[in-house]
């Protein structure tokens, strides 16, 4: 199963990551997947949170190498913003992941990508683009995971 022209994938922060520094691991294969789902027409999506978590890791010693400037991340964040439809957190986004945290063990650091998860229902957006993809099977199949490295999902 694969997104068709007009589908929207949310991009998780790892995905922003890799692809906005040439330095980082798995560079060539986000810019790569992002061009090819561009190609397939696709509509990207990402929300405050992955902004936030974005200028987070990549402001952690290490991460980026060398260090990103903060005129450099300030860029890019306005960049996605132009770029991406944004999904802001509302009233509806805190209902939506208090319904989740129900019905899924989730606890700590799994509370964020509870709220991803929460922010796709919210505005409808089917799909999520990530490196992470273990961390995003228990909310399958309220979302279809894509894997930065396809494997022919």
């Amino acid at each position: 199963m694969v997104p068709t022209p007009g589908s929207a994938v949310f991009l998780d922060t790892n995905i922003l990551v890799y692809a906005s520094f040439p330095g980082t691991l798995f560079y060539d294969a986000a810019r790569a997947r992002l061009s090819e789902l561009e190609n397939d027409g696709v509509l990207f999506w990402t929300s405050r949170q992955v902004l936030r978590e974005f200028l987070a890791s990549t402001t952690r010693p290490g991460v980026v190498v060398p260090p990103p400037t903060l005129e450099a991340l300030t860029q890019a964040v306005r960049q996605f913003e132009t770029e991406f439809e944004i999904g802001d957190e509302d009233a509806a986004v805190t209902a939506i992941l208090l319904d989740l945290l129900k019905s899924r063990t989730v606890q700590g650091k799994q509370i964020h990508d509870a709220n991803i998860v929460a922010t796709m229902r919210r505005y409808s957006i089917p799909w999520l683009l990530t490196h992470n993809t273990a961390d995003f099977t228990r909310y399958v199949p309220d979302i279809v995971v894509l894997s930065l490295i396809s494997s022919g999902e």
